[in-house]
């Protein structure tokens, strides 16, 4: 039995982000989500996009991916690194990180539904300092 031709566009229905920043978030947090928090590809791309500073998001990312794998009520869809395009989850994670220093209200509202909980507080901490962190090293998350 074959899949409609529209079948990958449903299982992916968001482009790649036009930020370099957020595709080499994505790379990070899609390896870390398949391989573990300890993956050497997902810190090396940390690593490469900054440098001497790398330290404090890659710490960061690491303990956002397990706030989301101990908080979330429901599992999170994530797509292989080599996926052009993003799931539903992703697309709604980068959006809640890029957009949790202007709108906080909207990331915490993302966040709840990525999570399938009613308040994600703990999470949109996490977030905040993952974004922050990106900011300061002047590698903000551009949505």
């Amino acid at each position: 039995m074959s899949l409609p031709a529209t079948a990958p566009l449903a299982a992916l229905p968001h482009p790649l982000p036009l930020c370099p920043n957020a595709r080499a978030l994505l790379f990070a947090m899609r390896r870390m989500g398949a391989h573990g928090l300890a993956d050497a590809r997902a810190a090396h791309a940390i690593f490469t996009l900054f440098r001497e500073g790398f330290r404090r998001p890659l710490t960061l990312l690491r303990a956002l991916m397990a706030d989301l794998a101990t908080s979330a009520a429901m599992p999170i869809a994530i797509a292989p690194c080599c996926c052009a395009r993003m799931t539903t989850a992703e697309a709604g994670l980068l959006a809640a990180i890029g957009q949790v220093d202007t709108t906080p209200d909207k990331a915490a509202l993302l966040l709840s539904d990525l999570l399938g909980l009613r308040r994600a507080d703990g999470v949109l901490a996490s977030v905040a300092a993952l974004a922050a962190a990106f900011a300061d090293e002047g590698r903000p998350i551009g949505v």
